[in-house]
């Protein structure tokens, strides 16, 4: 890899130096930060001295390649770490000092840290008699969605540093419209209050507790504060404006105490504000570093791109500015090079161009990992659209969507079938279209047709009993052939044994289905990995809902049980690293536009789906909770109007806009169609500040 000057200069500094190092995406920030990682170990730095922070794990992968690369030499190893993660180490390590003042009711025991599932897990079971006495009875809102804003709220208010039960005055002092809104706020405070005592009174620590304890009680320990001196004497921080301002507190003050530290701060970040992610906090990091470094060039975009992402900023926000064009490159049109349009005027037929052109893309040499497909949402019915004319097309294609349940996922909605099967005792019974879909996904071969018409035969859904192959009718053996026919003797046999013997927890028993059956030749598993991607985050969703839950669980609560209940319920699972990076994976990415920039990787040619959709400009409607209320920056009582709301909405697409053309190499195309995917005329923001660019384009040409 070669570096600048100025790359190397960062890279090179003294081993006593702290360095805030800005910079647009795409200027070689983190590259700066890895390669500066390996020269404090190339130096004999001890690994286990330097502290690795970013704001989610999926931000750390450039530096884990170099950490777990074969380069490495022995020796101690680099702390890779959340501030939530060093959050619960510190808060494990130092229980006894906290449990207490913490209000614990059980301080003699040991805590048990919850997981964003377990977390929702048990706030489900506290809000949900308080819903049948008429709470947030005037919202229309999914559950799951519901208790994860609940959530939230706790979260954001240990992140920007404020009381918890200063959320629902914090939510109303804001809101001006109908008064019943009122009561909603209410009740959230009540469930927040209520979820808390819960906590405390089990020993319970969802995020918001570890981080409250850690920042609040632990952190001012002188032992907590020598402890974390002696044994972190280097910091790399990176993307630290995606961090909430109570990070930037405690690095503020713990700064000081390093012999080195390097933190990174781009420019155009702050993506994860709806999580509570602060840039203004982060950006005032810089006066605490005895040095400041800035990058400028960007080794990502071109030179149409990076004039695109300047005219676009400008038509969005006339007082703003995007990532400046080179000088050196003669004066040309963004409109001429950087970007192409694929108009159609239902969404259907805009989606069969986008397959069509991502197919000639690749048949022009362009590798598939280099083409991301965006849009504002991801929805199942888009994702199955697009996906399905993609593979028709023969493009090797995978998508990601965070909040996307692991029940919705094909491969594990078949496992917990099939553990359904095994345990008859739970008296869950499981109805034909899901045994036939997961016979579908389980057995390689099968079409939905045969899985259907076998299922018709040998499944009775009363007493859960699945029929012998062998005593089908030989016409019928021969429509569904024989040698699916003794694969699924083999799926039937091995879960009639389990049936007889002794009962696993649930994610022993799905690992053992998985390697005995299910990953064996003929099996569905065997040659799918992203089915095995999905097996492997459902084995460790499973697993850490057992180790949270096993110790406190009442009596005649069955935890396999339990957890199917609870993603019945909608809960979204956590997140899993192996769906975010996907290693080696040759495939054209589809995924909504935020996740692709909190993946932080660039892309060859991108494409906008709905360019018309106000999906790109309008905030997802969150009744219960609000990111920018709920910031550092908000002034408590002012009230949030229309007008703030839209100059919140210029300035998000503004920023998202100007993310996904850094993380842009070579080409845009922004699909456009008069019908959106609910099938009504679209006229957003995103498709307005396009046609100012060509409009300015046509005067000035």
């Amino acid at each position: 890899m070669e570096l600048t000057l100025a790359q190397r200069a960062l890279i090179q500094a003294p081993f006593n130096s702290q360095i805030f190092l800005s910079g647009p995406a795409g200027c070689g920030k983190t590259t700066v930060g890895v390669e500066r990682m390996r020269a404090l170990l190339g130096a004999g730095v001890p690994g286990e001295t330097i502290l690795m922070l970013t704001p989610q794990r999926t931000l750390q992968e450039p530096y884990l390649g170099l950490l777990y690369s074969p380069e490495r030499g022995a020796g101690g190893e680099v702390t890779p770490a959340t501030v939530g993660g060093l959050a619960r180490r510190v808060v494990e390590l130092f229980w006894p000092l906290a449990a207490e003042a913490a209000g614990f009711a059980h301080p003699d025991q040991a805590p048990i840290f919850l997981t964003l599932e377990t977390a929702q897990y048990y706030m489900a079971r506290l809000v949900r008699p308080l819903l049948e006495q008429g709470y947030f009875e005037s919202l229309a809102i999914d559950r799951n969605r519901l208790y994860s804003q609940l959530l939230d709220n706790l979260n954001k208010a240990a992140m920007v540093g404020f009381g918890h039960t200063e959320i629902g005055a914090r939510l109303d002092s804001a809101y001006l419209g109908d008064p019943a809104q009122r009561r909603v706020y209410a009740d959230a405070q009540d469930c927040a209050s209520r979820f808390r005592a819960y906590c405390l009174e089990h020993n319970l620590l969802d995020f918001s507790l570890q981080l409250e304890i850690f920042t609040n009680l632990l952190w001012p320990q002188p032992l907590v504060q020598n402890y974390l001196a002696r044994t972190y004497r280097h910091l790399i921080y990176d993307n630290l404006e995606e961090d909430g301002p109570r990070a930037h507190d405690l690095l503020a003050e713990w700064l000081p105490e390093f012999d080195s530290a390097l933190l990174i701060y781009d420019e155009g970040g702050g993506f994860r504000r709806f999580l509570g992610a602060d840039q203004e906090t982060a950006l005032n990091l810089g006066s605490q570093c005895r040095e400041q470094a800035t990058l400028t060039e960007s080794f990502v975009a071109s030179a149409p791109i990076a004039r695109l992402d300047e005219a676009l900023v400008q038509a969005i926000q006339p007082l703003s500015g995007g990532l400046p064009a080179s000088p050196s490159e003669p004066e040309e049109q963004p409109s001429s090079s950087a970007f192409t349009i694929l108009p159609a005027r239902f969404y259907p037929a805009l989606l069969d161009l986008v397959a069509a052109e991502t197919r000639r893309l690749l048949d022009s040499g362009l590798p598939p990992d280099e083409i991301v497909i965006l849009s504002p949402y991801l929805s199942d019915a888009l994702r199955f659209s697009l996906m399905n004319r993609l593979a028709a097309q023969g493009v090797p294609v995978r998508s990601h969507r965070p909040s996307r349940s692991l029940r919705e996922e094909p491969p594990s909605h078949a496992l917990l079938t099939l553990a359904l099967l095994a345990h008859p005792e739970w008296e869950l019974h499981p109805p034909k279209p899901d045994l036939a879909h997961a016979l579908f996904q389980a057995i390689e071969g099968f079409d939905l047709v045969r899985a259907r018409l076998l299922t018709d035969i040998v499944y009775r859904e009363r007493d859960l009993t699945l029929g012998s192959f062998g005593a089908i009718q030989p016409v019928m053996q021969a429509r569904l052939t024989y040698r699916l026919g003794d694969r699924y003797e083999n799926l039937r046999a091995w879960l009639l044994a389990y049936r007889a013997g002794e009962r696993l927890p649930l994610d022993h028993f799905l690992r053992k289905l998985f390697g005995e059956v299910l990953s064996q030749p003929g099996f569905g598993f065997h040659s799918n990995f992203d089915a095995v991607r999905v097996a492997a985050s459902l084995v460790e969703s499973v697993k850490k809902f057992r180790q949270s839950l096993e110790t406190g669980l009442e009596p005649g609560i069955v935890l396999g049980r339990e957890y199917i209940a609870m993603l019945n319920d909608g809960v979204i699972a956590a997140q899993y690293v192996e769906s975010w990076s996907a290693p080696g994976a040759e495939a054209v990415l589809v995924a909504p536009a935020h996740t692709f920039l909190m993946m932080n990787r660039p892309a060859t040619v991108q494409f906008w789906l709905d360019a018309g959709s106000s999906g790109w400009f309008e905030r997802l409607a969150q009744p219960l909770t609000h990111p920018y209320v709920l910031s550092r920056g908000w002034q408590p009582g002012r009230t949030w109007s229309d007008q703030d709301e839209v100059a919140a909405n210029r300035e998000t697409l503004a920023r998202l806009v100007s993310g996904l053309l850094h993380r842009c190499r070579d080409h845009l195309y922004l699909g456009l169609c008069e019908m959106g995917e609910s099938g009504f005329e679209q006229r957003g923001e995103l498709v307005r500040a396009f046609q100012r660019v060509l409009q300015n384009a046509a005067s000035a040409g």
